[in-house]
């Protein structure tokens, strides 16, 4: 299995951020794959009690090894607020990164490493399905052209310089996580993932997107909702207004927060890290409408 670091090398406190609601069939598995692939990082299970146990089960992989926790919520609270609580708690016990994932085997476990080597690097690695190399084997073509119209509606009105804003596959470094507003929170699903790309983009920090096949899950049924479809979208044009009457009301021009010249906030930061070899993701918009 390939590395995410140099040879005798120990990888930055790092920890994989799973969002659980009836993932019966699934946690028993992709815990330890986790655990194996990333052999030093850490798995939270945060889990919206689950009525199949995905929980309690979760607590027994918990009681064998010290690198995984679990995370009780009362009731079904989505994943937003999963991911923003998971942050927050990051920061405050130290990690460097924090890995976004799914925990019904969409994402592979097998493709940690390599996100986790190009995070050092960048501030937000994306496991993207729409650059060269990336793919939806098991999509019907309504999916694909759902999925890649919001990217491109993204694209084009928030003005980001990535193909796959809605990936759940991702890594985060500490300073990203310590730049963005996590009242992002408030949104769910695909808007969640745009709102936090975005707000990485407009501080100016280094986002690359890392190729990845998703493979619908095996068991369990999926938690994509039309709801969730439709909020992404609202999302995107209510984002760019609000953006565009602020501008008009302070007549200045603000960067997400605070920074009027996002190069204050980056420059120099990796200097010492030697980065990775760059993966060219300038491929014209229109391959993907």
């Amino acid at each position: 299995m390939e590395s995410g670091l140099p040879h005798g090398e120990m990888m930055p406190p790092t920890v994989v951020v799973l969002p659980t609601y009836n993932e019966r069939d699934n946690i028993t598995k992709i815990v330890p794959a986790i655990l194996d692939a990333v052999p030093d990082a850490h798995v939270w299970v945060v889990d919206d009690n689950s009525p199949d146990g995905t929980g309690e089960l979760a607590e027994q992989l918990a009681a064998s090894s010290d690198r995984v926790r679990v995370f009780h919520r009362e009731h079904k609270a989505g994943l937003g607020t999963a991911y923003a609580d998971s942050f927050a708690r990051a920061l405050d016990e130290g990690y460097e990164y924090v890995v976004e994932m799914d925990a019904d085997f969409s994402h592979d476990p097998g493709t940690l490493p390599v996100l986790l080597r190009r995070a050092r690097a960048a501030d937000l690695v994306l496991g993207s399905r729409y650059v060269p190399g990336g793919s939806t084997p098991d999509w019907t073509l309504p999916r694909r052209l759902i999925s890649h119209i919001g990217n491109v509606v993204a694209r084009l009105v928030l003005g980001l310089p990535v193909h796959d804003a809605t990936t759940g596959f991702r890594v985060f470094s500490r300073l990203a996580l310590s730049t963005i507003h996590l009242e992002a929170s408030r949104l769910q699903g695909y808007g969640f993932q745009i709102e936090t790309v975005y707000q990485c983009h407009r501080a100016g920090l280094i986002i690359v997107e890392c190729p990845i096949t998703f493979i619908d899950r095996r068991q369990g049924q999926s938690k994509m909702s039309r709801a969730i479809v439709v909020e992404a979208l609202l999302y995107v044009f209510v984002r760019r207004f609000r953006d565009l009457f602020s501008r008009l009301l302070s007549h200045q021009p603000k960067d997400v927060g605070g920074y009027d010249h996002p190069s204050e906030q980056t420059q120099n930061r990796h200097e010492n890290i030697e980065p990775a070899a760059p993966l060219k993701t300038e491929v014209p918009v229109d391959q993907f409408e």
